[in-house]
């Protein structure tokens, strides 16, 4: 592409604002407009909003229909809710418009498994439109799924994968902290996890898919454990919050893919204050691989590397619903995005 890629922004939250600090600065790349529903940031200057310092001339608006026909983007960067349902409308809005999506909705990293009905409305729309969508980030859409994709790229047999994440919740935002329960008596969390106050981790289940898609295996079911809070034995304590022993510090939880009888897949997401950090995937083949990164990814940083820079594969990749395992090989995009076009 000669011109600049033209990107709007859906959603300037936390995460949403962090990507659109990075596109701001990045080169080939013009940020063109800015959706969000928020009544405290319509109107605004995303400059302002974002805390860059200077207004860029972008006004936030509510309106996403005036705001992709006047825009006219080649990619919407997507950053609101988690669940298919909850994006469904916003995501075919992109779509009618034009657009390419790139999206940190959890659910919509592997659509099919959790909602077929609407990931197969999507795909039909997005290939009668030209365009393609995918849902990723860092978890999922990398660490938990992507990766251990490519780590057994090197094995000629493959019995188990087992892949492990640990956040030390102590180095993450205060509603990260919240959202995993820290501070909460036991009877509070499970309270909240009832109430669907605390959900877990989203995304382990479409993890597990992808991986099983990417290696052919036809699974007997997706096994999702609850989240199960993980009890503080001495005082730990973050900028935000201090845990008391027997309060909970945060949550574990398991999912397993099950292929004839037995778990072949297994993921295990771990986030409580003053946890140890590391990411790691345990290939059962031949050749055996370990893998272990330390400290762990940083989340937040890492689902904004992953979707500023799958934005040049995306414009290049076929249209329809994509998943990771479908777009060409993810690197970072250091350079120029026109680079990665070419």
């Amino acid at each position: 592409m000669d011109m600049p890629v033209k990107v709007v922004l859906y959603g300037i939250g936390a995460i949403g604002s962090k990507i659109a600090r990075c596109l701001l600065a990045k080169k080939g790349v013009q940020v063109v407009g800015a959706i969000d529903a928020d009544p405290e940031k319509v109107g605004k200057d995303l400059g302002e909003v974002i805390g860059l310092g200077r207004e860029t001339g972008i006004r936030i608006l509510d309106d996403p229909e005036k705001v992709l026909s006047e825009a006219k983007p080649d990619v919407v960067v997507h950053a609101t809710r988690s669940f298919l349902d909850q994006v469904f409308d916003q995501i075919m809005t992109c779509i009618r418009h034009g657009a390419n999506v790139v999206s940190t909705c959890e659910e919509l990293s592997h659509p099919y498994v959790s909602n077929p009905e609407l990931a197969k409305k999507l795909d039909e729309e997005a290939r009668k439109a030209g365009v393609t969508v995918l849902g990723t980030g860092i978890n999922p859409g990398f660490l938990m799924d992507t990766l251990p994709i490519v780590l057994s790229a090197v094995c000629h047999e493959v019995r188990s994968i087992t892949v492990k994440r640990s956040i030390n919740a102590a180095t993450r935002r205060l509603p990260f902290q919240k959202k995993i329960g820290a501070g909460l008596t036991v009877r509070e969390f499970e309270e909240k996890m009832r109430s669907g106050a605390i959900t877990g981790h989203v995304g382990l289940r479409q993890s597990v898919a992808l991986i099983a898609d990417a290696l052919g295996w036809e699974l007997d079911r997706v096994e999702v454990g609850p989240a199960e809070p993980v009890v503080a034995e001495e005082e730990v304590r973050s900028d935000y919050i201090t845990v008391e022993p027997g309060q909970v510090a945060g949550l574990r939880q398991v999912a397993k893919g099950i292929k004839d009888g037995r778990p072949v897949i297994t993921l295990e997401f771990t986030a409580y204050i003053g946890a140890e950090e590391y990411d790691s995937v345990d290939i059962d083949g031949v050749p055996e691989v370990h893998e272990k990164i330390e400290p762990c990814v940083h989340g937040d940083e890492g689902t904004v590397g992953v979707v500023v820079n799958m934005i040049p594969k995306v414009i290049k990749a076929p249209p329809g619903l994509l998943t990771m395992k479908d777009v060409p090989l993810p690197s970072a995009t250091p350079g120029d995005v026109d680079v990665y076009l070419r």
